[in-house]
Order: structure tokens, then C-alpha cells, then sequence
């Protein structure tokens, strides 16, 4: 398909980069084989698994479909620097060049530091969560990734000299260390935001990291229109305020919405699923050897498989009835904290310093009034990945509740009977805000601009912002807030994209219209956050 000047003016004639990884590459792989018609495309590929496996099914429909299917497209990927990380530990224990990152350090660290930026990989952080079959890394190994990993990037970008690099996540260091670079040579390089608004994102140009200062502008701009002008957002949000459900419908059959444990067959499927598939990865590709070579760059087989069998045990017994979770005590007084899945990019990239999430649960305890309980619920996503230790540690807490996560099967209960929510940067802030009730986050996300909604920077703040937790009349921000995200972005159903893409390259489906008609959304997307960059810019 080709994009008409007029309509994508930032897209013919140029020289455009895609940055991919797993199934999030699938809906670019069609952006790029279409782009190419009337511009010069490049793809690169992140993941070290990914670009140096031979082909299996984990990566036939991405990296190779690339290879394969689109010669028109100059493709990059980290094969090289993954073979040179392993080769320099064999010639020196230290292979880190210190001095060539003070200096990347100097120049490179306009949103993050590089220590910040290595947590945004769970690659390198198996510090800070549960995933066993990922080892604790050096201090050296994470130095020599990020030499590499900056020398890799700065050197695509020399060669292929991108007008504007697109994307559809946040997560990896190679993300972190991009976004760097191309602030750094005035690049625009978009990604998607979460604006937590129905299936509305909108284009952020720093990662994801913090507010975008356009966004943040489109926001202010719109706390000066009237009620009659954001009518369509007040009647949004009365309507969501009448709702027995509220989660967002995006979720409709994931994980996070489930509320029901899965049956023994299920369970034994789903395992059986993952064995197929790692025989297929391992025996049938070819790749066993290489995941020997280093630890860091390759998942395990055997460690995953049996952490995931754990996964499925532990979760069968959490979604009952159990000696780990109670039920919340009617009339209580209490401050609602949903969990996270973690690792996840929006607490590992978004709010780097708050990933212990047994230490937050420890400060929000002790700031809370007197005959105040803090409700810890789990995240269902995490159900079986936790230690179970970590429960137990926190319902030792004297006035901590870590309540039974299917007590309500939606989060509007939770927050209607609360004082108020703690999150890290969770979608419970927002709702929260749309129903008119205070809240305290941990990140600079979008919705924190929102009136009621507290962006805690030290923990000696918590005790005076838990204390003004209760209902607020703060509508017309909410409603100011949901317009800007209308106005910088497009109901880019990203999870439709990836899933219907997989199905296309597979021979399942054709390509319909309706998925043509969702690419242009996405097309529209990246065109109308460079429009509203441009004029952000000119209006300095």
C-alpha cells in the first residue's frame, strides 16, 4: 500500500527505522513492507535470543520474516555484539572499556543514567524479581552489555542515518540506549503510551519515561475549556462513575482479567504447549548450544520449564480459598495497593527506584492513621511468580491485609470502599481519579496529572498525602485529561495487531480489511505525534 504524501507527509521519502522484538515487530513487519514502496526501511531486532537462534517457531514469524520475506528491507539485529560479549569474557575476565562509559555517561544520560537504563531489561535486574531461570548478572557482564550495546546503536545510526525511528514498546535496554541517542541527534523516535483510556494510546518520544512535555502541554491547554466543550468526556465519565465494571475492555480474556483458576487439563495443556515448544526451539532448530554460551543473553530451557510448572501449581492455589490471602473485613478502613507484575517496563522503565514492592508495602504501613489497614491484593498476571515468602513477610506487618485476589472480580469494589489507592504506576491510580477518589503513585505517568492523583518523590511525603486521601470533585481535570489523550492519539488496538498479524503469517487468515483499516489507525498514530511534536516545538 502506498501512503499519499498529503496524508503521511513523514513518511514518503525517508529514511524510517523500526525497532522490534517478539510479537510486538508482527504489525511492523506490514508497516515496513508497505513504507517500502516510496521510502528507505530498516528494522532492527533486539533481543539476543531472537536475532541468533536458527528458526523456530518463536522467531519464524518475526526476525525471519524480515529475512525472508522483505529483502527490500535493511535489517539489523544484536547477533554480532551477543558472539562479542561472549568472546571478550574468554579473552579477560574484565572486557569493559570503564573510561569509553564515562564518557557515553556524559552524553547519553538525558532521561536516565545508565545505571537506570540497565533496568529496563530483565536480563539485567534478576535482582529485583523472581524469575529463577535468569542468573544474577556481574557488575562487569552488565558494563561490557552496555559498551556493546551503545557502540552497536551509535554505529546503526551513523550508518543508516534514520529520519524518525517507530515502535510499539518500551522494554529492553536497547530501547533505553536508542531513545538516548536519537535524543541526542534530534530524532524523533516514537513509541507507545498507555493512556489507560479505552484502547486510546498516544505517542511518546522519550520511551515512555516520564511526561511527554507536549502531551503535558495538550493537557494544561485543556483545563481552560469549558464543561460544554468536553461534554463527550463528563458524560465518559458519569457514565463510568454508574458502571458495575470497569476494567478496561482491552484486558477482555487476558490474564489480568481472570478471576478463575484454569482446570488440571488446562494447566497440563498449557504446559505441554511450552514443552512443544522448547523441543521445537532446542532439539529440531538447533539452538541447545548456544544457549550454553552464556546465561545472561539465553534463557535455560530446563530452569524456565520448571519455574513454569511451579507457576501453574502455585496459581491453582492461590485462586482459592488459602492460607496466604483473606478476605477484606466489611466496614474496615482501609488503603487499597494492587500489585504489579513483575518485571514489567511500566515499574522497571517507568519508576526505576520503586521496584521493591515488599519495602513500599513497609513505608505506606507505617504512614497510615491510626485504625487504618493497608488491602495488598496481588496482581493477577503474578499469580504463582511471587515467592510465596513474600506474602507472609508482609502479612506480618501488623496492620497489612493481603487480601484474597477474587474476593471482587473487578477493581471498582476495591476502590469505592477504600480511603484511597497506593500503586507504583498502575492502572488503579486511574481509575481511581475517574471515580473521583485520591490516589498515590510512585511514577511520572500521564494520568498523574490528573487532580487527586499524588506523584510521591520521597517516603517521608507519604504519611500528609495518605492523610488527604478521600473523594475529590476533580471531573473537569479528569475530563481535560481524557480529551488530550484523544487529541494526541488513536485507539491503536495493539493486542488485535500482534494477534491477527501471528494468524496471517501463519496461513490461518488473509489479510482483511478490517486488519488494513487497523494498520492505517496505527499509520495515523505515528503521523499525528509528529505533527503534534512539530507544533509543540514551534510553540516555544
Amino acid at each position: 500500500m502506498k501512503y499519499s504524501e498529503s496524508e503521511y507527509p513523514d513518511f514518503n521519502n525517508k529514511r524510517i527505522l523500526f525497532v522490534c522484538r517478539e510479537t510486538y515487530s508482527k504489525p511492523l513487519w506490514f508497516l515496513a513492507r508497505d513504507l517500502s514502496e516510496n521510502n528507505t526501511v530498516a528494522a532492527f531486532y533486539i533481543m539476543s535470543s531472537e536475532s541468533t537462534y536458527n528458526k523456530c517457531y518463536y522467531n519464524e514469524h518475526t526476525i525471519f520474516e524480515f529475512r525472508e520475506k522483505l529483502p527490500q528491507v535493511k535489517l539489523y539485529d544484536v547477533a554480532d555484539i551477543c558472539d562479542e560479549f561472549v568472546e571478550g569474557f574468554k579473552r579477560s575476565k574484565s572486557p569493559s572499556d570503564t573510561e569509553y562509559l564515562k564518557e557515553i555517561e556524559k552524553e547519553y544520560s538525558h532521561f536516565k543514567t545508565l545505571g537506570l537504563q540497565l533496568m529496563a531489561s530483565q536480563e539485567n535486574t534478576r535482582h529485583y524479581h523472581y524469575r529463577k531461570y535468569w542468573p544474577i548478572t556481574s557488575d562487569e557482564e552488565n558494563k561490557y552489555w552496555l559498551e556493546l550495546n551503545y557502540k552497536k546503536i551509535i554505529a546503526l545510526l551513523d550508518e543508516f542515518k534514520p529520519d524518525v525511528i517507530l515502535d510499539l514498546d518500551n522494554a529492553e535496554l536497547q530501547r533505553t540506549v536508542m531513545v538516548e541517542v536519537a535524543y541526542k541527534r534530534d530524532i524523533p523516535y516514537e513509541t507507545i503510551e498507555y493512556g489507560k483510556y479505552g484502547y486510546y494510546k498516544y505517542p511518546s518520544f522519550q520511551n515512555s519515561y516520564g511526561i511527554d512535555p507536549y502531551f503535558k502541554a495538550m493537557y494544561e491547554r485543556n483545563l481552560s475549556l469549558s464543561k460544554e466543550d468536553l461534554k463527550e468526556e463528563y458524560d465518559y465519565i458519569e457514565d463510568y462513575r454508574k458502571k458495575n465494571s470497569i476494567m478496561n475492555s482491552e484486558f477482555a480474556g487476558s490474564v489480568t482479567a481472570q478471576y478463575e483458576r484454569d482446570s488440571i487439563i488446562w494447566s497440563l495443556r498449557v504446559m505441554h504447549g511450552k514443552w512443544n515448544y522448547f523441543w521445537d526451539q532446542d532439539i529440531t532448530a538447533k539452538n541447545r548450544k548456544r544457549k550454553k554460551l552464556s546465561g545472561m543473553l539465553y534463557a535455560p530451557t530446563w530452569p524456565y520449564l520448571k519455574y513454569y510448572l511451579d507457576v501453574e501449581r502455585i496459581k491453582r492455589k492461590l485462586l482459592v480459598k488459602n492460607d496466604y490471602f483473606e478476605d477484606p473485613v466489611e466496614g474496615e478502613d482501609y488503603v487499597y495497593m494492587p500489585l504489579h507484575l513483575i518485571p514489567e517496563s511500566s515499574v522497571f522503565v517507568k519508576a526505576s527506584f520503586y521496584v521493591d514492592e515488599l519495602n513500599l508495602i513497609e513505608q505506606v504501613s507505617k504512614s497510615l492513621p491510626v485504625g487504618w489497614k493497608l488491602y495488598v491484593k496481588e496482581h493477577q498476571a503474578m499469580l504463582g511468580e511471587r515467592d510465596m515468602s513474600f506474602y507472609k513477610k508482609a502479612a506480618e506487618i501488623a496492620n497489612v491485609r493481603v487480601v484474597q485476589i477474587n474476593y471482587y472480580k473487578d477493581p471498582k469494589p476495591w476502590i469505592l470502599n477504600c480511603k484511597g489507592v497506593v500503586t507504583i504506576t498502575g492502572t488503579a491510580a486511574y481509575e481511581a481519579a475517574l471515580l473521583g477518589k485520591r490516589s498515590i503513585v510512585f511514577g511520572d505517568v500521564p494520568f498523574s496529572l490528573m487532580d487527586g492523583v499524588t506523584r510521591i518523590r520521597s517516603f517521608e511525603d507519604l504519611p500528609d498525602a495518605i492523610r488527604a486521601f478521600g473523594s475529590i470533585d476533580n471531573i473537569h481535570s479528569a475530563a481535560s485529561y481524557l480529551h488530550a489523550v484523544k487529541e494526541a492519539g488513536e485507539e491503536v488496538k495493539i493486542f488485535y495487531l500482534m494477534d491477527e498479524a501471528e494468524e496471517i503469517f501463519a496461513g490461518r487468515h488473509k489479510e482483511s480489511e478490517e486488519f488494513q483499516k487497523e494498520l492505517k489507525v496505527l499509520m495515523d498514530f505515528y503521523q499525528k505525534g509528529l505533527n503534534n511534536l512539530r507544533k509543540w516545538k514551534a510553540s516555544l
